[in-house]
């Protein structure tokens, strides 16, 4: 049930306004016997409909089909009528019958709109009804008279020819041969003709339009093969107008059976037909840019797709403005609105040639459909013309605003293809060209969109493996330079896809990271890590000295309010001491982290936990900064060390390496190396006084029960 606003709220002064200027254009398009004054009172009335309609706090359109019906019962069947009644409520509603205060412009809009598609749907309905009922009771009488015709042939000509002249269908009686015999008054009028348009052939009638479907039926009648048949025809009038109609011609024999007459009647669907493209038109256009919409073009490329041969090609170009969002939130939706109209407008003459559409499918996202483009060319040349168009700011009241856009072509063979796939490929191909930094076109390529695919279905699939269990960790041994013996372990996360196979961190970890999985992924996590460790010390592996494991936190994880107290209370459950759980920061998170985002890893660092900064060397930090940092640990970068693997070393690495080693130190900073690979690099190091190292010359990551092997 709709919820509606009391009638004392409504405005009484702007109904009777609106009521006004809806009477002033109406009013002469009527057949109604009301004087204009009654007249006027009965629109009051149905402006007080929409304007409940329109204020309700649950808004329902219903309200505006018993309006388009009223209109019709008051008879503004006019041609012209419709068309005035939805003007002047699109004009005038909302400034007379709404409460901008409750309702915003937007919401305004989209209400009238629906409201006027609710007054045109009731407004057909009627009129269909209206003309249904008079149909069906010429029918009856015309199957009444035919039946008594043997009978009371007087009779049966004197109720036929009071339909035939009352009637508000055209009919017309023509011979077997199509010459017409008899016209009512209503055929001549819808002919446009001021008499009966007799003496004239049936088959004359042709029209540009016509469907072969009619003269064929029309020929199967005249040689008494059908008894009737019912078409939508078009017919040419006096004047040069159009007469669209619902035609039905019957077929009528003498009293031994042979073919006599043909009656024709003629249902004027004009109105019907012009409400009807309308409609169409608005199911199928954008009512911003009035461009075709998303349903429009999947539709053409649909076409194109099944229509095309072996040799047929189909070109698209995907348009994505860049930045646009920043429009809408900082200058409003209104400038963006006017953004996009102007956009639209600069686009569609470079897609107007043979074979292409532009169409807006999305916020600001076009599409330019090319079919069987003359040269694999011909599609980046039309993405280079848009770009063109484009370079120029755009003028939106006194703002100038440069316009950037991203564009995916792809052209191919339409073989094969749906057309999902070649949505999918441009849009792919559209966001490559949005990541190489925008304002550009790229190609769509088959590598790209299957790396993208799979990253979307990973992506797609991370929350159903982690819940599955998919995840596993491998451990890869921390050895002490000094003495070769094992200090503990890295956790290294893998995902057992059943699918793809093991993948590797690099794989996924950026993927959690987006979505924000890496959170409930990196406490899985540090539980399972937590958990082994606390094996490993109840069997005694590592001597005295309790082994340490370190797990990997993303910068994601660094910024989580809840940092401190999970890794608290997984430690409290497990019952290991924070001093065997190191966990590593890369050296680009924790140098762009302020102090508020570091206060927590010196919470943690406070209660035992140790802090290693990871990847150092790959970022921009200043060594200065390694002072204010809450890390105990300085892991180096393989990139550093990978000069020592020769023999001799590289003189410069050393000296990097050495100088890293001694500053560290100097800020009370123990050393790891990562990468080591050689025995000869292993000796270098640990001469260069480097406190622990892992790599591949140690031992590769695997599962936990090989760790006491691994060294």
């Amino acid at each position: 049930m709709t919820e509606t606003v009391p009638t004392h709220h409504l405005p009484p002064d702007g109904l009777r306004r609106f009521a006004t200027i809806w009477c002033r254009a109406l009013y002469p398009a009527t057949a109604t016997s009301m004087t204009k004054r009654e007249f006027e009172d009965l629109l009051v009335a149905l402006s007080e409909r929409l304007a409940i309609a329109l204020r309700a706090r649950s808004f329902d359109p219903s309200p505006g089909v018993s309006v388009g019906e009223a209109l019709v019962t008051a008879h503004c069947t006019a041609p012209e009528a419709l068309t005035r009644a939805l003007g002047v409520i699109d004009a005038y509603l909302l400034l007379y019958c709404a409460d901008p205060a409750v309702l915003g412009p937007d919401e305004g809009r989209s209400r009238c709109a629906k409201l006027q598609h609710a007054i045109a749907a009731g407004f057909a309905r009627a009129l269909q009804e209206r003309t249904r009922s008079e149909q069906e009771a010429l029918s009856v009488a015309a199957l009444t008279a035919q039946t008594e015709i043997a009978n009371a042939l007087h009779e049966s000509e004197t109720r036929f020819r009071a339909v035939f002249r009352d009637a508000a269908l055209g009919i017309a009686i023509a011979g077997i041969d199509g010459e017409i015999i008899d016209t009512n008054e209503s055929f001549a009028r819808m002919m446009g003709s001021a008499s009966p348009p007799r003496r004239r052939n049936v088959l004359d009638w042709t029209h540009p339009d016509d469907s072969p479907e009619v003269w064929r039926l029309q020929r199967e009648l005249m040689r008494g093969e059908r008894e009737h048949y019912q078409v939508e025809k078009p017919y040419s009038r006096s004047d040069g107008t159009v007469l669209w109609t619902n035609l039905t011609v019957s077929l009528l024999r003498d009293a031994e059976g042979e073919p006599r007459y043909m009656l024709v009647m003629v249902e004027d669907v004009s109105e019907r037909r012009l409400l009807n493209l309308r409609l169409r038109y608005q199911a199928t256009h954008d009512a911003l840019t009035d461009l075709p919409n998303r349903s429009m073009f999947f539709e053409r490329l649909e076409q194109a797709l099944a229509a095309g041969s072996s040799q047929s090609r189909v070109g698209l170009c995907y348009l994505d403005l860049d930045g646009f969002k920043a429009v809408n939130d900082s200058l409003g939706h209104a400038v963006g609105d006017q953004l996009l109209i102007a956009v639209a407008e600069r686009l569609q003459p470079c897609a107007s040639g043979p074979g292409q559409m532009l169409a807006r499918i999305g916020g600001d996202e076009f599409v330019a459909l090319f079919v069987d483009p003359p040269t694999v060319d011909s599609v980046a040349e039309l993405a280079r013309r848009a770009l063109d168009a484009l370079a120029t700011p755009v003028t939106v009241g006194d703002r100038e605003l440069m316009v950037r856009a991203s564009i995916g072509v792809v052209e191919g063979p339409t073989r094969n293809l749906t057309s999902a796939e070649v949505l999918r490929s441009a849009d792919i191909t559209m966001y490559r060209a949005k990541a190489e930094g925008g304002n550009r076109y790229a190609l769509a390529d088959p590598d790209s969109d299957a790396r993208a695919i799979s990253r979307h279905h990973l992506t797609h699939h991370l929350p159903a493996a982690l819940k599955g269990c998919e995840f596993f960790i491998e451990y890869q041994p921390l050895v002490r330079m000094e003495d070769g013996s094992l200090e503990g372990a890295e956790a290294l996360v893998r995902w057992s896809h059943p699918r793809h196979g093991v993948l590797g961190p690099d794989r996924f970890i950026p993927l959690a990271e987006h979505t924000g999985l890496i959170v409930p992924l990196g406490r899985w996590v540090l539980q399972e890590a937590v958990r082994q460790a606390c094996q490993w010390q109840v069997r005694g592996i590592g001597g005295p000295r309790p082994l340490r494991v370190n797990v990997n936190l993303s910068p994601r994880q660094l910024h989580h309010p809840e940092l401190v107290e999970d890794t608290v209370a997984v430690l409290e459950e497990a019952g290991l001491p924070p001093s065997a759980l190191c966990l590593e920061v890369t050296e680009t998170a924790m140098i762009r982290a302020d102090e508020n985002e570091l206060r927590p890893l010196r919470e943690l660092a406070e209660l035992g936990v140790g802090i290693a900064l990871d990847d150092f060397g790959t970022g921009y930090s200043n060594l200065a900064n390694l002072r204010r940092l809450p890390a105990n640990t300085l892991k180096l970068d393989r990139s550093f060390t990978q000069g020592l693997q020769r023999d001799p070393a590289d003189p410069v690495d050393l000296k990097i390496v050495e100088g890293i080693v001694s500053l560290a130190h100097a800020l009370r900073l123990s050393v790891t190396v990562e990468g080591v690979e050689t025995s000869t690099q292993a000796e270098q190091l640990r001469e260069l006084g480097c406190d622990s190292a892992q790599g591949w010359f140690y031992a590769r990551p695997g599962p936990p029960e090989r760790l006491p092997e691994a060294v």
